[in-house]
């Protein structure tokens, strides 16, 4: 049996996940082939990360094993290959959200992007060569996918917490940056939104130290994505949720309430000019 990598991609991850489960369950190829119209040769192809699944494929498998839509939301990690592990997940549970809860390190947070701002990390990435062209465009068009949750009725409650640095790192030259900053302080005057800046002053005290999203769903369950380096990871599990979320807490406690950040946020706009 050919030993499986799920960290080297999104591909092998479902792959090993969908073997994981298939023999949980005691099931052989050969039955799962069966029961889902593929051949065993199929199976093992996407079981070892050799063949991509479908979504037609993740359907028949989530019915075979009446697991409810698992494997279609994984799928989306697969399909979205200029995302990292876990996001493709995240963002499914995102646009069902009443309450979302991020922090951020470095860049402003996604959902509260302008569309220069993306424009300009994006072509950074191709240009580094971290993503193609292709890809570059794919995380624009989830984006801007994203930020319709904002204009959604109702809204999504939304609680973001800024590392003070997303604000002063200069992103797109100084016009884009300023156009951002205003767009900071005119979001932050929405009535479902709350924002907070985590000054440097709070030194060791920052209790999150890499991006954290945290999201309440319809049904008051919780989901958390979070990220390193070159991987993200989503978790339903809740002692791994209220472990983030104690830390977002404590991180809310501490940072600067709303008032204060939007002046800090117009300071740091004056002075790039």
């Amino acid at each position: 049996m050919k030993p499986l990598v799920p960290d080297r991609s999104p591909r092998e991850s479902f792959g090993a996940q969908l073997r994981s489960h298939r023999e949980e369950l005691g099931m052989t190829q050969d039955q799962l082939a069966e029961r889902t119209g593929y051949s065993p040769g199929h199976i093992s192809s996407v079981e070892t990360g050799r063949k991509p699944p479908t979504l037609r494929f993740v359907r028949q498998v989530d019915r075979a094993f009446d697991s409810g839509t698992k494997f279609a939301n994984l799928f989306l990690d697969v399909r979205a290959s200029s995302l990292l592990q876990g996001f493709g997940q995240y963002v499914a549970e995102e646009a069902k959200a009443v309450e979302i809860r991020c922090f951020e390190v470095g860049i402003v947070p996604g959902l509260l992007q302008t569309k220069e701002y993306a424009e300009a990390l994006a072509t950074a990435a191709v240009s580094r060569g971290s993503i193609t062209d292709a890809q570059a465009e794919e995380r624009l068009r989830v984006l801007a996918n994203r930020q319709k949750l904002l204009g959604r009725r109702p809204s999504p409650q939304v609680y973001a917490i800024l590392d003070e640095s997303c604000i002063h790192r200069v992103v797109g030259g100084t016009k884009v940056m300023a156009a951002q900053l205003n767009h900071l302080a005119d979001v932050a005057s929405f009535p479902n939104m709350t924002l907070q800046i985590a000054p440097y002053s709070m030194g060791e005290a920052r209790s999150l130290n890499l991006p954290v999203y945290l999201l309440v769903l319809p049904d008051r369950s919780m989901a958390a994505y979070s990220e390193a380096a070159q991987q993200g990871l989503f978790e339903r599990e809740p002692s791994e949720v209220q472990a983030l979320l104690t830390a977002y807490h404590h991180l809310q406690v501490e940072a600067l309430p709303q008032a204060p950040s939007r002046e800090l946020i117009g300071k740091v706009r004056e002075e790039i000019q």
